[in-house]
């Protein structure tokens, strides 16, 4: 019981969060989501860095906007995304923005309490990046995301925490690259494209 309030109280935390962020930027903008204007196009880049993504499946986790979508197509041929996004409001913008395409797949709910289609690649933009009452939340999510990808996954995070970040967490990357050792035998990180920000590849 006690898990699932704390588990509740998170995720109201997270929307208080964007919901702010929404009326001080405006729906549908990067700043909606926490990001700074250059941001999000910084870590797409560095995040599709993962490999050739041509003809896979790639599953967005917690894809707010599912802007990595276009980011994608863009790129590479072929490609199959799918997005989960459990805030109502985000996701139904993506859905005007995005859909219906048939290369595309957006679902609601938590990506970390729901089965998760398996995926050549899975990725994580910024949806990990939160204060979580789990002691081991992070290696649990971490866990959870590799088990549902064919080749790799890929994710972002934080090393500081920025000023007035809400319920955003920081994170060292150290300790997170020695853990995704234990379940990846190989392992990139990627920590000199932005100040405070590092990024992830594991693959099996």
């Amino acid at each position: 019981m006690r898990k699932r309030i704390a588990s509740i109280l998170d995720t109201a935390a997270i929307s208080r969060y964007h919901r702010s962020r929404i009326r001080e930027y405006g729906a549908g903008s990067p700043g909606a989501l926490g990001w700074q204007p250059d941001g999000q196009q910084v870590r797409f880049d560095v995040l599709t860095q993962i490999g050739d993504l041509a003809h896979c499946s790639v599953l967005d986790v917690g894809c707010g906007y599912a802007d990595l979508y276009p980011f994608l197509k863009q790129r590479f041929a072929g490609v199959q995304y799918t997005g989960i996004e459990q805030m109502s409001e985000l996701l139904a913008l993506a859905e005007t923005r995005y859909g219906p395409a048939a290369d595309l797949t957006l679902r609601s709910g938590d990506f970390l309490r729901m089965p998760l289609p398996h995926s050549d690649y899975v990725l994580a933009s910024g949806s990990l990046n939160y204060r979580n009452r789990a002691p081991r939340f992070i290696y649990q999510a971490i866990e959870t995301l590799f088990a549902s990808c064919r080749l790799g996954l890929g994710f972002n995070l934080l090393s500081w925490e920025p000023p007035g970040g809400g319920p955003l967490a920081a994170y060292d990357p150290a300790a997170i690259v020695a853990f995704c050792k234990t379940l990846a035998p190989e392992v990139k990180l990627l920590d000199k494209y932005r100040e405070g920000d590092f990024t992830v590849f594991m693959y099996r």
